[in-house]
């Protein structure tokens, strides 16, 4: 099947949305924002309706400027968000709880005894940051009404009717058997939730329900969790190379090939999807705090916006003994302590914005340089390369303090929204499921690599130093 597709990518702080065509490239692009809440105590919440009237008007907006039909719809979305709704209407029963809220981790300390049961399961180790300790809370503390599930299956039933997950999404949950790919009885029993009424778990390139919200009728033909979207769309198919995509966080995942690989460094083990019925997997490691930590400096004062990183870095040749640790929504892999909070460390009456920026830039890299060194202890070999998209990419600083810090080449990626170019890639082929990966995936050539500048010791150094501030906030 030729013709474009609409591609939409439902995130954390807006939802972006891709008419695009297999010969043609990007026809059109639309873009809704979306406001999340940050509440005190860890707290994040969403309107639901807010998520999904994003969807429409991004949507809308990128068919408007494509003026010319397409032949299907992929969705990506945010993974671990998740909310009660009514199946019959469709109407939200409670807010979303954004993948970064903590109030599920009562759930997790009362299911503590389970941890290594659930990791080996589900691949997953416990922690409020996954769907199913939210959904467990949602059941205990708010209602017992319709069905709860991550955000994805119910935006899918307002477009289609229809109530479906995609096997990588549900993979988020730790409600999935990691070998078998379907719901766990046993992870249900253990959080309470073995009387759901639960989604179909579908390939994430197939023929899922068909959708008049954008005007015509419109097959959604692909389903995607954000990450591993932009794991297709980058090109890792196969072990050997990872990608790190730089948003609200940033998510490090490596392909591990069709055998799910439990490894003992702290990263977690999913679904990277699931394709003709075959299920590749990958490893994925997180870093909670990215471009929220930028925008949390320029509420601060220090920046006047993403934009403003590398002017204000750039002042400065280096930290000036400053550490940042950016854990301001608590550290994930492989240390798994969301009850942490940041740091920033070794200031003085010299210290000035420029170092705080640079500062930021390396506790992002630091973290990520971590993330990949576990990739490869649990692959049981180096990772060649690290390609890399998201809105943070942009910033010639923190790219070039990645490549420092990992002493490998960074590529950053040509494709500026590599989640919704991985939707796309999932709707062609659930459109014409005749069609290859290999034939589907958008162009290899990166827009920039990054080189190490410095040699490996200064990097073992800083990435010391770095460490040696995350060891003060576990001791303390």
């Amino acid at each position: 099947m030729t013709g474009p597709v609409l591609a939409v990518d439902q995130g954390t702080s807006g939802t972006k949305a891709l008419v695009v065509c297999p010969e043609r490239g990007v026809l059109g692009t639309g873009f809704a924002e979306v406001r999340p809440r940050y509440l005190p105590g860890g707290l994040v919440e969403a309107d639901p309706t807010e998520l999904y009237d994003s969807v429409l008007a991004a949507g809308r907006q990128a068919l408007a400027e494509a003026s010319e039909p397409v032949v299907a719809l992929g969705l990506a979305n945010q993974g671990e968000t998740v909310l009660a709704w009514d199946p019959a209407s469709g109407r939200p029963l409670t807010d979303a709880l954004v993948w970064q809220d903590r109030r599920a981790d009562s759930v997790c300390t009362e299911l503590a005894a389970h941890a290594d049961e659930l990791r080996h399961l589900t691949g997953l180790p416990l922690d409020p940051y996954f769907a199913a300790p939210k959904m467990a809370w949602i059941r205990r503390r708010l209602t017992r009404e319709g069905v709860v599930t991550t955000s994805d299956a119910w935006l899918v039933h307002r477009l289609t009717g229809t109530c479906a997950t995609d096997a990588a999404t549900a993979g988020r949950t730790q409600l999935l058997d990691l070998d078998s790919a379907q719901w766990s009885p046993r992870a249900l029993e253990i959080y309470g939730l073995a009387d759901e009424r639960l989604p179909q778990v579908t390939d994430n390139a197939q023929h899922i329900g068909t959708t008049t919200a954008f005007g015509p009728e419109i097959p959604l033909t692909g389903l995607a969790v954000d990450q591993q979207a932009a794991l297709l769309a980058q090109r890792v198919t196969r072990p050997g190379a990872a990608k790190c995509t730089y948003g609200t966080g940033a998510f490090l995942l490596a392909h591990t090939g069709e055998r799910a690989r439990r490894g003992g460094s702290g990263l977690v083990s999913c679904v990277a999807w699931r394709i003709a019925g075959t299920t590749s997997y990958c490893l994925d490691g997180q870093v909670f705090a990215a471009a929220s930590a930028v925008r949390w400096l320029t509420e601060l004062g220090v920046l006047s916006g993403a934009a403003d990183l590398d002017a204000v870095g750039g002042a400065v040749p280096d930290s000036g003994g400053v550490t940042f640790v950016p854990a301001l929504a608590g550290l994930a892999a492989p240390w798994w302590r969301g009850d942490l909070r940041g740091s920033l460390t070794g200031l003085g009456l010299d210290t000035t914005a420029g170092h705080v920026a640079r500062a930021l830039c390396e506790g992002i890299a630091a973290q990520v340089a971590q993330l990949a060194d576990a990739a490869a202890e649990d692959l049981g070999t180096g990772l060649d390369l690290l390609r890399v998209d998201g809105g943070l990419t942009r910033s010639a600083l923190l790219m070039q303090t990645q490549a420092d810090l990992l002493q490998r080449p960074v590529e950053v990626s040509a494709l500026p929204d590599a989640t919704a170019l991985g939707a796309a890639t999932l709707a062609r082929l659930g459109a014409d499921p005749a069609l290859g990966v290999d034939h589907v995936l958008p162009g290899p050539e990166p827009a920039a690599v990054y080189e190490p500048r410095i040699g490996a010791d200064q990097a073992a150094e800083r990435r010391a130093r770095f460490r040696t501030a995350v060891q003060a906030l576990l001791d303390a």
